[in-house]
Order: structure tokens, then sequence, then C-alpha cells
């Protein structure tokens, strides 16, 4: 799985579109389609693009929320927020070899969704976000080294947890630090495609 994950922005399709093709010109090989204001047809048409495009330049896909499109469009998975379903009620659906991601925000999610066998976990927000309209207790610093604390505590083996939630590329040396295997980025990518590479090179 990559380390960095492009969460889709844009209230269009067309915006959407544009800032995806940016992304996957600048290196990015997982999106992560979210678009929340979307009609469910316009939802689909806009996944079934970007299979098409994510196809072309190898690049993975995801459905944020949406199983039911996921399985339609044949994504490569899905990420499911606290309130979207049981991971197992999606792995049955979309099966066994497809991505399922899951959001945690305190160290009890990060549990649950071990339970669940989710193959990532999505865990923010890090910081305050405007692209997500309920938003979560935000964690800081403070909160990543306390749940971190806790997972190394108690496993000897961490998941892979994903930073969500207003990442910025300066975040990363002191997230790794802690033992977080990647990011989701939305607004920095979307604002500066070119970034995309130095956060590869700054997760590897």
């Amino acid at each position: 799985m990559e380390r960095l994950q492009y969460i889709s922005q844009g209230n269009t399709a067309l915006e959407q579109q544009i800032n995806i093709q940016k992304a996957l010109d600048a290196g990015a090989g997982w999106i992560q389609v979210r678009w929340k204001n979307a009609t469910e047809d316009s939802l689909r048409k806009l996944c079934c693009e970007v299979k098409i495009l994510c196809k072309e330049y190898q690049a993975s896909y995801i459905v944020n929320d949406r199983v039911d499109i996921a399985k339609e469009t044949e994504a490569d998975g899905v990420h499911l927020g606290l309130n979207d379903g049981p991971v197992k009620n999606a792995r049955v659906i979309l099966g066994a070899h497809k991505i399922i991601g899951g959001t945690a925000n305190t160290f009890s999610d990060v549990l649950h969704r071990i339970e669940e066998e989710c193959d990532y976990i999505g865990l923010g927000p890090f910081r305050y976000t405007p692209t997500k309209e309920k938003l979560s207790p935000v964690l800081g610093l403070d909160g990543f080294q306390q749940i971190f604390q806790k997972l190394n505590e108690q496993l000897s083996v961490l998941p892979k947890i994903y930073a969500i939630g207003g990442i910025v590329s300066e975040d990363i040396k002191i997230l790794k630090e802690l033992g977080l295997y990647g990011v989701a980025i939305s607004g920095e990518i979307t604002n500066n495609p070119d970034k995309t590479y130095k956060i590869k090179e700054l997760l590897q």
C-alpha cells in the first residue's frame, strides 16, 4: 500500500477531475474519491472516470463511504468513516482482496478498527480541516503521541496508521517518528500538486 493517499477535493465533477488529474500527473499513486455534496449519479459517473484515469497511471483508487459505488465501479476499495457501517459488511460486498480503510479518533477506535481487520486506519483529525463538515475532536500532536504510546505498550506490531485531517508536509517527520505508516493529504496537494514527490520522499 502506498504511504501517501490523496483525498480528492472539488465542488463540481470538473473540479474534482482536474484536481485528481493534477495529483496523478504529480506522482500520486493512490486516490480517495471524496465528494460529499454530489448526487448519487454524479458521484458514480466521476468514479467511473477516475477508475479509467487511475488505470492509465497504474494508481489505486478507493471511494469514501460508498461501498455500493465502490462495488459498481470496481474500485480498489473503500474508506469508511466512524458512522459508515461495519467493516465486515463491506468485506462481504467487496471481497477479501479489496482495500478497506477505517477512520479512528480515539485509542478505543483504533483497537476496534484492528479487531475489524481494516487494511489501514485513518487516525485524526490531526488539526482543524475545512474539508470535513462534522469534524471529530482535533487530536493534535499531543493526542497522537498519547495514542501511539498506548499502542506501543499493548501491541508488538503496529497497524498501518495514516494521519488524516489538515496534514501538511512539515508534519511528516514528527509523525513518522511516532510510528505513522503514512498520511492522507487533501488541501496541500490540491493547492500545490508539485509537492507530491517531496511528500512521497519524506515518507520513504
